[in-house]
């Protein structure tokens, strides 16, 4: 970090094996890892000091991982948040990135990819507290956005972007009516290259819907064009 210090994680796993060797890998790699396998555990350390990034897992037994997620954004839209779970199903995945997980990861999960999507997903988050969030603010259609606040608003009031949900519109709106395709996206917003798969951006693009289009499903600014990908049309 710039500041001098590691990036700190918050590692919320109740596996025992999956915990030890990831959080082992993670300090490997350099970072300052704070591990629970509770849900409560893991809001009151979020309460008591903060975290560059939050591991989370779903399947916890006392507090559900869907509901840690829902609480950290009520306070914090900016931390990002990777869920890690067994669950595999689309609407698993669905909802926690409605919840705005930032990112969703299937165990059995390859270790290496694991730690690339950290080290990227906290490079992502340094760069836009930095130079990345000095664009002022600008708009979507009628709807003002404030990037440096990560606030918009939309049809249905003002809201919180997250730092990736930012990032995606930024790189939309800088070029509209250029078809992106979901590769370019991943490679530009979340730094994801070849080898790396997801349809995280699918649902980001269903989060940007949600906030500033008058009707989300019959959109008039994000726009996906079957088998290419996705534009920005003011």
């Amino acid at each position: 970090m710039k500041n001098g210090r590691s990036a700190r994680i918050l590692l919320v796993e109740d596996e025992v094996l999956i915990a030890r060797a990831l959080g082992f890998n993670l300090e490997q790699e350099g970072y300052e890892v704070c591990s629970t396998g509770s849900g409560r555990e893991a809001l009151s350390l979020f309460a008591e000091r903060p975290f560059d990034l939050i591991i989370l897992d779903i399947m916890l037994e006392d507090l559900d991982g869907f509901e840690v997620v829902r609480r950290i954004r009520q306070s914090d839209p900016k931390v990002p948040v990777i869920m890690l779970t067994a669950r595999a199903a689309p609407e698993d995945r669905v909802r926690g990135l409605e919840l705005r997980a930032d990112d969703y990861v299937v165990k059995p999960f390859h270790l290496r990819e694991m730690l690339l999507r950290v080290r990227r997903m906290l490079e992502r988050a340094e760069w836009y507290a930095g130079e990345g969030a000095s664009q002022g603010p600008t708009a979507v259609g009628p709807w003002p956005v404030d990037f440096e606040g990560l606030q918009g608003e939309g049809p249905r009031g003002t809201f919180q972007l997250t730092v990736l949900e930012a990032r995606l519109l930024r790189t939309l709106i800088a070029a509209p009516n250029r078809v992106f395709s979901r590769r370019e996206l991943l490679e530009e917003v979340w730094d994801y290259h070849s080898g790396v798969e997801t349809r995280t951006v699918d649902n980001f693009i269903v989060r940007l819907r949600k906030h500033f289009e008058e009707e989300p499903e019959q959109p008039r600014h994000f726009i996906s064009l079957r088998g290419r990908g996705y534009m920005y049309v003011p």
